[in-house]
């Protein structure tokens, strides 16, 4: 998660309960402190649409897997900031009676109070959620990482083996040229032996014949 939207975030928290405890105060008053009161919750207000707008600003500018969950969190806040407005009007209200204000005091603003702590409790549980949901991402984000970088020595080793295989495709294809030739020299040295073969043998056989004649004249005279 941005640590520059959980700075935001922790200030918002701490401003909202403040304002609420200040709502709560401005409504117990009356005259000129009420108005004190209200106009220094109004100003507090301008500030927590400021933080308001700065989360938005930074959830949108983050990749989306984290954007959406930053995103679902300030729902919850802009929420919670519209009730806190609610509040603050209510007790404002010119148009209102005294009777309406007792009102507001003895039961509805008990109930308003109720509500806000239930959504703050709201919020605090969907906060841990997205917490653990974002674990969870980053979890499997190195997890990916990791394989990715496996993926990538594999392949770094696969490139090498082929590497070796050519160099030793290469090594066999002059070892057979080798063999061709040496196939050739032998053959033509056969060729040459039968021929040397065949001469020695006919020449062998010139000279016997010339013996014999030779022979065959001296007996004869």
């Amino acid at each position: 998660m941005s640590q520059a939207f959980e700075g935001y975030e922790r200030q918002y928290c701490e401003l909202s309960a403040n304002l609420s405890k200040k709502i709560t105060s401005a409504s117990l008053l009356d005259g000129e402190q009420k108005k004190q009161k209200i106009f220094e919750v109004q100003t507090r207000l301008g500030d927590a649409e400021a933080l308001i707008r700065k989360m938005d600003l930074e959830a949108r500018s983050l990749p989306p897997s984290v954007k959406a969950m930053l995103l679902a969190k300030l729902r919850e806040y802009k929420n919670d900031l519209n009730n806190l407005k609610s509040e603050v009007k209510r007790i404002t209200s010119a148009n209102a009676n005294q009777a309406a204000r007792d009102e507001l005091l003895e039961s509805g603003l008990q109930d308003t109070m109720a509500v806000s702590a239930d959504q703050r409790a709201r919020l605090l549980m969907s906060t841990e959620r997205l917490n653990k949901t974002g674990e969870r991402v980053r979890e499997s984000r190195k997890t990916m990482l990791e394989t990715e970088e496996l993926g990538v020595s594999i392949l770094q080793d696969l490139h090498q083996q082929r590497q070796s295989l050519l160099h030793a495709h290469g090594t066999l294809h002059g070892v057979d040229d080798n063999i061709g030739r040496s196939k050739k020299m032998l053959t033509n040295m056969s060729r040459r032996m039968n021929r040397n073969k065949w001469m020695i043998g006919t020449v062998i056989a010139v000279l016997i014949i010339a013996i014999l004649l030779i022979l065959y004249f001296k007996l004869i005279h």
